[in-house]
């Protein structure tokens, strides 16, 4: 043991070396607070254009754009097609915190944009004068539509994420309201639990009972904000139970049953239209397919036989 005592002594002696030198290289963690002296310490007065260029690109360049087409759109426009833009974006949940205003703009930057990239391609290709203010005009308009395209989508997957969740969202306000808690209180727990469209426009309707609109006004502005048949008939029947004193919870447990029989009779109508569906990509895709392989190896076979019989 003795012999080895002096081996195991370098040994130790040089791990221990060895731990010192990577605890001495290895990087250390920063301290915030320090981090953030520091860079107050070194902190510098920017002008105002390195901080407009610290700005992102959509909002240096695009958002002015926007308001700015906007502005002149917006003086051409009628005010009932203003009002009606007003309304298929609350009816598409307002994307972008945008009004009719930016949507005017859009509509305009993306006109001019559409418009005048062809324009540029046939100025440089020649093309006659025809051709050049036919196309010009055409994309013109086309990308003038584009953005209430857009917007159209937009409402119909809203409606449909809406009356999807429906059912859940009644299910879980009939048990909340059987449990003892107020309607408003039920709708804060839908709030709560989910993250979709529905919870938003619930959370929304809270937010304006608890800034003083009536519950009524409110629910039957959720349903305008919405025009999902479904959620309509479930905002009459609650604002017919509150004026007539009838419980809630009842109405509730009834519309949560309907609710749940319709989802079943939509899932039954959309089941019955598949195979009407699947018969175009059949009759387009598969069966040309089919018929090559089938027949394919065949062909050379019914040439020589047309061919050497002298029908051809």
């Amino acid at each position: 043991m003795l012999t080895y005592l002096p081996f195991l002594l370098a040994l130790a002696l040089g791990g221990s070396i060895v731990l010192i030198f990577i605890g001495l290289a290895s990087p250390r963690t920063a301290d915030p607070v320090q981090a953030r002296l520091d860079q107050f310490a070194t902190r510098q007065v920017l002008t105002l254009e390195e901080i407009e260029l610290r700005q992102p690109f959509s909002e240096r360049v695009i958002k002015p754009l926007i308001q700015g087409m906007a502005g002149f759109i917006g003086r051409l426009a009628p005010r009932r097609n203003v009002e009606n833009l007003r309304h298929r974006l609350e009816l598409a949940g307002t994307p972008y915190n945008w009004g009719p205003a930016e949507l005017l703009g859009v509509r305009g930057l993306s006109a001019l944009i559409c418009g005048a990239l062809p324009l540029g391609l046939l100025l440089l290709a020649r093309a006659p004068l025809l051709n050049l203010v036919l196309f010009t005009a055409l994309l013109g308009v086309l990308g003038f539509y584009l953005p209430l395209i857009w917007l159209g989508r937009k409402i119909k997957r809203r409606q449909g994420e809406i009356l999807k969740a429906l059912p859940d969202a009644l299910d879980l306000l009939t048990v909340t309201v059987e449990a003892g808690l107020g309607f408003d209180q039920a709708i804060n727990m839908v709030t709560e639990k989910w993250d979709n469209e529905l919870s938003w426009a619930f959370a929304r309707t809270i937010a304006e009972i608890s800034m003083g609109k009536t519950r009524k006004t409110a629910l039957r502005d959720m349903a305008d904000h919405a025009e999902v048949a479904e959620l309509t008939s479930f905002v009459a029947a609650i604002i017919q139970a509150d004026q007539l004193g009838v419980s809630i919870a009842r109405v509730l447990r009834i519309q949560s049953e309907q609710m749940r029989i319709r989802r079943r009779q939509r899932a039954e109508e959309l089941a019955q239209q598949a195979p009407i569906k699947m018969t175009i990509p059949l009759v387009l895709l598969i069966f040309p397919s089919i018929l090559v392989i089938l027949l394919g190896p065949a062909l050379p076979q019914l040439r020589d036989v047309f061919v050497t019989g002298g029908i051809f």
